[in-house]
């Protein structure tokens, strides 16, 4: 079992491998709460909840500072075979603006899910995701040096560009590891020869644990790596404290990591710092879940606004026969 595991990540590690290639970026999105459900980084943790899962999230980032980033996610997703539980599948759509661009998404995710012990408790997960994406640009934001720009005078320009992800999840009862590749039909939205939009490759590497303190709080440390192979690499390192299965309290640090040279970074003087956050997350019931984050800038950006601020709602439809074994801490 040992060795189909090892083949089976040197497997995908090679994928991503020859996936990389030549690509420059725009990064991606981001949610800090994507530690309550990793859907929106990795297609291969649809099902992993084992029960029919909803989510919305809506995120304003660098509040104070005029068309800041503005996010809007729903998701769902649980397993096609309550059963044997090897089939999971997920729904996802995104709305973001920046400025006068906008973007909006829709995605359909699909795992397999091999169970690895007699209990299904440990498994690895192999996920395929395919969707479309619309991207926009309403010109008439733009604030020209020259006045006499005449692209200013063009409305608004949409498009659409189709994509797929890939991405592998293996986990057990107290820890997870999972990578993905997503944006890989990365393309370049055009308008009369004139590029528009780049939209290019991201890899995700996320990985955490359960470490159990006492009976009632348990510790939920977990880390996440962000690569656009242009910009700074991007590392999210998060703590939370579980109270009694209900309550999760915690942290969460972003920041930027040199691995190579790249282009960005010749003759700048940028700090690598991102920002600190604070997470919580409240069971109100069974069924019903309330998230907030906070995250504050830690460059001079924090000057110009007042943080960032993001909220979830999960919705739990479970059917009790067929309820997990343990409870799902990723």
């Amino acid at each position: 079992m040992n060795k189909f595991i090892i083949k089976g990540i040197l497997t995908v590690i090679a994928i991503f491998a020859v996936s990389a290639g030549s690509v420059k970026a725009q990064q991606n999105i981001q949610f800090t709460q994507y530690i309550f459900n990793s859907l929106s980084v990795n297609p291969a943790y649809a099902g992993y909840k084992e029960e029919w899962f909803a989510q919305m999230g809506l995120r304003a980032q660098w509040v104070g500072i005029d068309d800041a980033p503005k996010t809007g996610q729903v998701s769902i997703d649980g397993v096609l075979d309550p059963d044997n539980k090897k089939m999971g599948i997920g729904f996802q759509i995104t709305a973001d603006k920046l400025g006068p661009q906008s973007s909006n998404s829709a995605y359909l995710n699909y795992a397999y899910r091999l169970p690895l012990n007699s209990d299904g408790s440990t498994r690895l997960s192999f996920g395929l995701g395919a969707g479309i994406s619309q991207y926009g640009i309403d010109y008439s934001k733009l604030n020209p040096i020259d006045g006499t720009d005449q692209e200013v005078n063009r409305g608004t320009t949409r498009g659409f560009i189709p994509d797929t992800r890939f991405g592998v999840y293996f986990s057990t009862s107290r820890w997870f590891l999972g990578a993905s590749m997503m944006d890989l039909l990365a393309g370049i939205l055009k308008e009369k020869n004139h590029e528009i939009i780049r939209h290019n490759r991201h890899m995700y590497f996320i990985g955490g644990g359960m470490i159990e303190m006492n009976e009632d709080i348990k510790l939920r440390p977990s880390v996440m790596v962000k690569e656009d192979f242009k910009g700074p690499t991007s590392l999210d390192v998060n703590t939370m404290i579980i109270f009694d299965e209900r309550f999760w309290i915690g942290y969460a640090y972003r920041t930027g990591v040199k691995l190579w040279n790249k282009d960005y970074d010749q003759n700048q003087n940028l700090s690598p710092s991102n920002s600190i956050g604070a997470i919580a997350q409240f069971f109100v019931n069974d069924k019903l879940r309330i998230g907030y984050s906070y995250d504050y800038n830690l460059n001079k950006l924090n000057t110009l606004q007042s943080g960032s601020h993001e909220i979830t709602l999960g919705l739990t439809f479970p059917k009790h026969i067929y309820r997990s074994l343990s409870p799902r801490y990723f």
